[in-house]
């Protein structure tokens, strides 16, 4: 028998989490899972409060690249329906999740009491995983998309908001290369497209540079946990409130670990003249 590929750890002030053996890599690191999806993407994003200032039509979409143990579409659920009131949901809503592999989220199902954030959302959770698609509000639905999300187009509308979670580049170098980000600017470049933002954990100068060369508006993101710093994007510079200035682009020159990724092999090194050259005609630092 193999050895399991997870384990629950106990982080700092008693709350638990999860550790990927297989990746080496403990999930919401220095926070509990729901406080640092909060900070993280639902806080960040403003979305409860997005949601209710939308139209009626279309939706309001969200596309949660990662699923891993479902924290961060569990906590946007939970804000937007507490904002709304009485478990409803005044605004059509679809949060679609993306995950390879979903052995982590049927690992916490069976510790949701540990994990606490799943607890009263083994129904729900078990329905997403069974049949791809679960109704946890009037007016809200959560679609589950299995597979690689590097190798294919998301089979989704285009998002307003997104939560990038995957493992980090080390371990999972595809997700954050130059051609994914660039599949999923291309799902929100047209100019009728909804205003979009997209979170995610990392201060890596390699992937804010592949970010902004993938067409990107970048910005320093709020702190979460031992973070002191993350990242955000947009697809329109109006969005950012602290966006990557002209002090950040004369650092990367002299940064060891600046060069985008590219492919599906990890890669560190300084940026390249021609990439540099690239860079600098961002509209962003125009």
């Amino acid at each position: 028998m193999s050895a399991p590929s997870y384990e629950l750890v106990t982080l700092r002030g008693g709350a638990h989490s999860i550790r990927s053996t297989a990746h080496g890599e403990t999930m919401h690191i220095g926070t509990d899972p729901c406080t640092e999806a909060m900070e993280l993407h639902v806080g960040q994003q403003r979305l409860a409060e997005r949601v209710a200032a939308c139209s009626e039509s279309p939706p309001f979409v969200v596309w949660d690249i990662g699923l891993g143990p479902a924290a961060n579409a569990i906590t946007a659920i939970t804000a937007i329906k507490e904002l709304n009131g009485v478990g409803m949901v005044a605004k059509s809503v679809e949060i679609h999740s993306y995950e390879i592999d979903t052995s982590v989220l049927e690992f916490s199902l069976l510790h949701a009491a540990a994990l606490k954030y799943l607890a009263g959302w083994e129904a729900t959770v078990g329905e997403l995983l069974v049949s791809g698609v679960a109704r946890p509000a009037p007016g809200m639905t959560w679609h589950l998309h299995r597979g690689d999300f590097s190798r294919s187009r998301p089979e989704a509308p285009s998002p307003s908001a997104i939560f990038f979670d995957p493992y980090s580049p080390a371990r999972n170098a595809e997700m954050w290369s130059l051609e994914t980000f660039r599949m999923i600017r291309d799902a929100v470049a047209d100019p009728d497209a909804p205003h979009c933002t997209m979170t995610n954990y990392t201060r890596s100068t390699s992937v804010r540079v592949t970010m902004l060369l993938a067409g990107w508006f970048v910005g320093t993101g709020v702190p979460t946990g031992e973070k002191e710093e993350t990242t955000i994007a947009a697809n329109r510079p109006g969005l950012l409130e602290k966006p990557l200035d002209g002090a950040w682009l004369s650092r990367v020159r002299s940064s060891t670990n600046s060069s985008p990724l590219r492919g599906r092999n990890y890669e560190r090194g300084p940026i390249s003249p021609e990439d540099y050259a690239r860079l600098i005609t961002h509209p962003q630092f125009s």
